[in-house]
């Protein structure tokens, strides 16, 4: 199951995916919720259920592992370390005491500057959801800047309800996209490295959800 392939997805496996994950199962209590309104025009239905997302679940472990221990190393190498990681924190620090809608531009903008790279290239897999550590190290492609802004949101202080990493079927181009959406004052935000401004999902009509996922639950979208 990958978004991973972003502009290279064909429409024929966008729609493929969006089968795949109709099919995980949802939880009884949730499934037998009406589904409520959601962003991108679409309605979503929730479930605490996370076990199936076995590529989110890795780099959220990975993550916490690469938080507790990281390792020394000279700031020109290629492997992420403390070097890395100080510079990391020193731009987040420049967007503290900001309100939240100047910080998720700040963190859209900074992020978006890295170079896009497919996972093919990058880690000879057709899908791999890389950490922040691994993103600054060597880059990725669409749902790794979703991670990562997520992961640099929380830094800064915003709670894991606010955020939503989201696998989006892209109707102009007839591909799979991975995108974050982020939540403040009751209007939805998103982020995207394919957009360089950050703009209210109500804005955007060519992106239709199939899931969003963060630490704590995942919703499916129907349109």
């Amino acid at each position: 199951m990958t978004f991973m392939h972003c502009l290279k997805l064909s429409w024929v496996g966008a729609l493929a995916l969006a089968f795949v994950f109709s099919l995980v199962p949802m939880d009884p209590a949730a499934a037998a919720k009406k589904a409520l309104p959601s962003f991108f025009n679409s309605k979503e239905i929730r479930s605490k259920n996370l076990k199936p997302f076995k590529k989110w679940n890795s780099a959220l472990r990975r993550y916490s592992k690469e938080e507790a221990a990281r390792k020394k190393g000279p700031c020109g190498s290629k492997k992420f370390n403390k070097c890395h990681y100080a510079k990391w924190m020193k731009s987040l620090k420049s967007f503290q005491g900001k309100d939240q809608l100047s910080q998720i531009k700040a963190v859209n903008s900074l992020m978006n500057r890295a170079r896009y790279i497919t996972d093919r290239t990058n880690w000879g897999k057709k899908d791999y959801w890389a950490t922040p550590d691994e993103f600054f190290a060597r880059f990725g492609d669409c749902e790794d800047y979703a991670i990562v802004k997520f992961m640099s949101l929380k830094k800064l202080g915003f709670k894991s309800k606010q955020l939503r990493v989201v696998a989006v079927k892209d109707m102009n181009l007839k591909v799979g996209h991975a995108v974050l959406v982020v939540f403040i004052d009751g209007k939805s935000y998103l982020l995207d490295n394919q957009i360089k401004r950050v703009v209210e999902t109500k804005a955007v009509r060519h992106y239709r959800p199939v899931f969003s996922i963060n630490t704590s639950s995942w919703w499916r979208h129907r349109v």
